[in-house]
């Protein structure tokens, strides 16, 4: 519920980051250190994954594992491709309807409009990738190779871990990335985010008990804190530009610039930072968990491939609102608030129809001596 509570929370900072110019989006985490919502994501999928799939690979062995790896990625897959196709649908109505092609650059669209056949087949092939759609091909590229990665982490945690941190040190010195459409490279590079995912996994699969010792440390505690509060530093100079002249000039040369697409050190450093001080403040078994204050963010948590698609679409919707209607604050916290609220309905009932189904269709009537169920029926 932990896991589920966080992804929740996650899933709605990256939907209030998503909608441009959203004054409501500065109580997120990115305004304020190197990291953002998408660190958080990442590392829980790749816990969440090593926690299911690891248990089905010890059970059912590797090929039942992997099937099952393979179907969820695919499941990941269409999903994204329905996304794409309405995303792209709502975007070129709004465009044309209200006669602002400054929609469809904005959101990356434009391409499509010009050359749609190329285009379509690009996106199939997760190389192009409209604003905001960055997210789902990464994931699907991380679990794609999962499987075997999973089958090491169970045998040799530790060699695991050393290959994928190898990994991220080769795509660093060698520039390593996948081609995107109509130029340049993935957003997210998978070679180099597969790290926070693997890490994830790691400590899914026994990793966050060997690392007890240390989290529980007061050092550590004291370091994270540190560091916190440098990266705030840093981050104020970003919108206070004056506060740049009490930061040293090796300073800056050495931690400028801190790369996004390629998980710069020092963006996991600060993931790494708050989930010493989370796990501090948040136990596993703390009782709010299963309060109704927790409760919307966990039920978001537990469906968020559903949550984050729909979060697109209404991301984009906000962002309509800020330009056709008002962009006064109040419109802004009225949307995000409501953006929000919609998540939560969403997963509250898909949460319920789910459990409709696991129940089943209910007692079947007693059986007649006839053999038919009813009697004369």
């Amino acid at each position: 519920m932990r896991l589920d509570l966080f992804r929740g929370i996650a899933l709605w900072l990256i939907f209030l980051d998503h909608i441009p110019s959203n004054a409501v989006s500065w109580i997120t985490i990115r305004n304020y250190g190197f990291s953002d919502a998408t660190e958080i994501f990442v590392f829980i999928s790749g816990y969440t994954a090593a926690f299911v799939y690891g248990r089905a690979m010890q059970t059912n062995g590797f090929i039942v594992a992997t099937a099952r790896v393979l179907k969820r990625t695919w499941q990941i897959y269409v999903a994204h491709v329905f996304l794409f196709a309405i995303y792209l649908a709502e975007i070129s109505y709004v465009s044309q309807s209200f006669d602002n092609p400054l929609y469809s650059e904005e959101m990356g669209v434009l391409d499509f409009l010009k050359n749609p056949d190329v285009t379509i087949m690009q996106a199939l092939l997760l190389k192009f990738k409209p604003v905001n759609m960055d997210v789902l091909p990464l994931y699907i590229m991380l679990l794609l190779w999962f499987a075997p990665v999973l089958w090491l982490l169970l045998r040799s945690p530790s060699l695991a871990l050393i290959a994928s941190a190898g990994l991220y040190t080769l795509a660093w010195m060698f520039d390593w990335n996948l081609p995107a459409y109509p130029q340049g490279t993935w957003a997210f590079n998978p070679l180099a985010w597969q790290m926070l995912f693997v890490f994830g996994a790691w400590c899914a699969l026994g990793g966050a008990k060997r690392l007890g010792h240390w989290m529980n440390s007061p050092v550590i505690l004291g370091l994270a804190v540190v560091y916190l509060l440098f990266a705030f530093g840093i981050a104020m100079t970003w919108y206070f530009p004056w506060l740049g002249a009490f930061v040293p000039k090796f300073v800056g040369e050495a931690i400028y610039p801190i790369d996004k697409t390629n998980l710069d050190v020092l963006r996991i450093l600060h993931f790494l930072s708050l989930a010493v001080i989370t796990v501090r403040l948040v136990p596993q078994d703390w009782p709010a968990l299963k309060s109704r204050v927790a409760w919307p963010a966990v039920v978001c948590g537990q469906h968020s491939l559903e949550i984050f698609c729909l979060g697109v679409f209404l991301s984009f919707a906000g962002h309509f609102v800020f330009t056709e209607v008002s962009s006064r604050v109040l419109t802004h916290v009225i949307v995000s608030a409501a953006g929000i609220a919609i998540m939560i309905g969403a997963a509250s009932i898909i949460s319920w129809y789910r459990r409709v189904e696991r129940q089943g269709p209910g007692p079947r009537p007693p059986t007649t001596k006839t053999g038919y169920a009813g009697g004369n029926a």
